[in-house]
């Protein structure tokens, strides 16, 4: 089979190993999908994968409940490295203001993977929040949301954050969103590094 076509598979397998092992608690084989030092950026944690694991885990343990889907994937290859995008949604069910409600974020992950010693593994995962919607899970529920609040969060997850904060996370207020200069930023560093710069 073609090589190009390989590292295609291999780097979407990783993909969709993250999601899969992730959002099951399979903390031992989801630590593999990342290289040492690598990091991932979200509204509720940024830092090493070894940190987002440990967070992740005390948030499965106090019940936080965070799901991934995926849909399309596009990769650019250089070499050892990738940059591969692919359409997400991330789903989210919590208690606001004593009404259990589901937000749903659509988007993108942003990955920057490289091959070292034969592997691919994640050296940066970012997503990119497009657009999101917070529904009550009981259709007969009244919910009413603090605008005010509400509307300090950047458009793209303003209903994950709003939902986020209230369970106590403090919310990352720069991500990128589908335009603007922060996803701007991240398109050129990506591309920078593809070429072989540092991060």
């Amino acid at each position: 089979m073609d090589k190009d076509l390989l590292d295609r598979l291999a780097i979407r397998q990783l993909v969709d190993d993250w999601v899969v092992w992730r959002d099951a608690g399979d903390w031992d084989r989801f630590r593999t999908v990342w290289h040492d030092d690598g990091v991932m950026q979200a509204t509720w944690t940024q830092g090493t994968a070894d940190e987002f694991i440990a967070m992740s885990k005390a948030g499965w343990a106090k019940g936080v409940s965070i799901l991934h889907f995926l849909g399309g994937n596009s990769i650019d290859l250089e070499g050892d490295r990738a940059l591969s995008q692919t359409k997400m949604t991330i789903s989210q069910r919590a208690i606001v203001h004593d009404v259990l409600v589901d937000v749903v974020c659509t988007g993108r992950f942003f990955d920057l993977i490289e091959r070292r010693d034969g592997k691919w593994g994640f050296v940066l995962r970012q997503p990119i929040y497009e657009k999101d919607r917070m529904d009550p899970v009981d259709p007969a529920a009244k919910l009413t949301l603090d605008r005010n609040a509400l509307m300090r969060f950047p458009e793209g997850y303003r209903h994950l954050a709003y939902l986020q904060e209230q369970i106590g996370y403090k919310i990352k207020m720069d991500m990128p969103g589908l335009k603007g200069p922060e996803v701007e930023a991240l398109f050129a560093r990506g591309r920078a590094w593809l070429k072989g710069g540092k991060l």
